[in-house]
């Protein structure tokens, strides 16, 4: 691929501004000779104003989501694409969260450039396990664990009954839960049917994958091992 083409699909201009920034000297190798649009280079070794070029497509990233943040483009609050570099709304190909989280879940967020990732995680026949910690309202009863686990919970307004789930009781009124499927609102909606409210959120995993010390609003790129790991988890028993 050009190194024009290159360089405008990770989103820092349009094809022309691209070729300006080449004309004006403004990209360079990793030693700061001056490229030219037909030179081939290794991707890491270019720089634009001294600083690496972005991540080549194929990128996977994790992210802290904080509460008050959307996993939307339009919505007219705060949303998820604003902690990252403002170029990369313009990456081609698209930058898009797998899953969202809602406004009021913070925890685990994975982003990618790569379709037929993004597919395969969110598929229900990949059945990846995501692990919650819940704050409830009010007490736990004592029997979800049973319930959510048995594979006859319906929720409202729903025909299926849902997956097994595994739920484990971190304290009265917090519970950490991992579920296998990925229905609107599926943790709220589960403890709203045992009569409970779900105070407070957080996605701690993916798979095999875990959230770690990544501090709330931060994100980082993620090795091949660990895109493999997000597979790895085992399955959540009938």
């Amino acid at each position: 691929m050009k190194l024009v083409k290159l360089i405008a699909n990770l989103g820092y201009g349009s094809r022309k501004e691209v070729t300006q920034m080449f004309r004006a000297g403004r990209i360079t190798d990793a030693d700061g000779e001056v490229l030219y649009a037909d030179d081939r280079v290794e991707h890491a070794r270019i720089r634009i104003d001294g600083e690496p070029l972005d991540p080549p497509p194929g990128l996977v990233l994790m992210m802290h989501k904080p509460v008050g943040y959307t996993c939307s483009t339009k919505d007219a609050g705060r949303i998820v694409y604003d902690l990252l570099p403002p170029r990369w709304r313009a990456r081609s190909p698209a930058l898009s969260t797998i899953g969202r989280l809602d406004r009021d879940t913070s925890g685990l967020l994975l982003w990618t450039d790569d379709g037929a990732l993004l597919h395969r995680v969110i598929s229900p026949r990949a059945a990846v396990v995501k692990v919650y910690e819940a704050t409830l309202a009010h007490d736990l009863r004592g029997d979800e664990a049973a319930l959510f686990a048995s594979g006859t919970l319906m929720l409202e307004s729903e025909t299926t009954p849902l997956a097994p789930a595994k739920l484990e009781a971190l304290g009265p009124r917090r519970a950490r839960l991992s579920i296998s499927e990925g229905r609107y609102h599926q943790v709220r909606r589960m403890f709203a049917a045992v009569g409970n409210h779900v105070d407070a959120l957080h996605r701690s995993a993916i798979g095999g994958l875990v959230l770690d010390q990544l501090p709330p609003g931060e994100w980082r790129a993620l090795g091949t091992d660990e895109v493999a790991s997000i597979f790895a988890s085992p399955c959540i028993p009938a």
